[in-house]
């Protein structure tokens, strides 16, 4: 029996562009496991181009970097998550999960009205 699934998608704005959402959250989450904006969007099958355009809009939307660069040389460049962006991704996780609880409750009471496939 296939059961109804609540997703929420939380975008946050600033001025007409989205600073954060779960793009954003996703790349940010790969550049500190791979270290790298390259590899990062490798791992997401995204381009290279739209990953730098990704992260420049987080950079400037926010009081100071999310993510730092260091040009590449004969070991390579790199990127990390600054300080501010680790704390940005946590809170937006944390706001991601209460709300889901808070529509929980209404959720379940919707539920009864969709079709199961059996």
């Amino acid at each position: 029996m296939s059961k109804p699934r609540l997703k929420l998608h939380v975008r946050i704005f600033s001025e007409e562009q989205i600073a954060f959402g779960p793009g954003k959250v996703e790349l940010l989450e790969a550049i500190q496991r791979t270290g790298s904006i390259s590899q990062a969007a490798k791992s997401m099958q995204m381009s290279y181009r739209r990953a730098w355009q990704l992260v420049g809009t987080m950079n400037q939307c926010f009081h100071s970097h999310l993510v730092d660069t260091q040009t590449g040389g004969t070991h390579g460049g790199g990127a990390v998550v600054t300080e501010l962006g680790q704390e940005v991704l946590k809170k937006f996780r944390t706001m991601e999960q209460q709300a889901i609880q808070a529509v929980a409750t209404e959720f379940e009471d919707f539920a009864h009205y969709l079709k199961v496939n059996k």
